[in-house]
């Protein structure tokens, strides 16, 4: 039996984040949660690039070209959506997230997933360094982790 895990491991990796500036005084610190947490696990700064978008119904076309672009050995998708009166936040928080699920297992390259869909503002609050940590640390966390057990279950194939 063979057994497989990923640990967060930056060193050597390039890293694509798309990050969506509607709600951007959210999104700027899922952006530094995220950049923050690869720079701590090993990623060098000159090997992050940032794309901004307008929305986050823009992230996962913009996610697709990251991943396509065959440069990058994960991606990281940051946004917020907080819910309004009207059903938009459905439709956009909705299709966002099944957009950017589906670019991910299209590419087979790991996709942090840091879109927050939130009733309030209170409650994005509590997810960027509140009560909540900071799901852009974790969203590039797990993508980092991802990407290094890919690594292994590649290696492991070439044995």
């Amino acid at each position: 039996m063979a057994e497989f895990t990923g640990t967060p491991e930056g060193q050597g990796r390039r890293v694509g984040v798309v990050v969506s500036r509607f709600n951007e005084t959210i999104t700027r610190r899922l952006l530094d949660g995220a950049l923050d947490a690869l720079t701590r696990h090993g990623v060098e700064f000159s090997d992050i690039d940032v794309v901004w978008v307008p929305g986050a119904w823009e992230l996962p076309l913009a996610a697709r070209r990251l991943l396509g672009a065959d440069r990058y050995e994960l991606v990281v998708a940051l946004g917020a959506v907080i819910r309004g009166d009207t059903p938009h936040f459905d439709f956009v928080a909705g299709e966002a997230s099944r957009g950017l699920a589906v670019a991910s297992t299209e590419f087979e390259i790991p996709l942090g997933f840091g879109l927050l869909t939130c009733d309030t503002m209170e409650q994005a609050e509590a997810r960027v360094g509140g009560a909540h940590g900071n799901k852009g640390w974790d969203a590039a966390l797990a993508a980092l982790e991802m990407s290094d057990l890919f690594f292994r279950l590649d290696a492991a194939d070439e044995s």
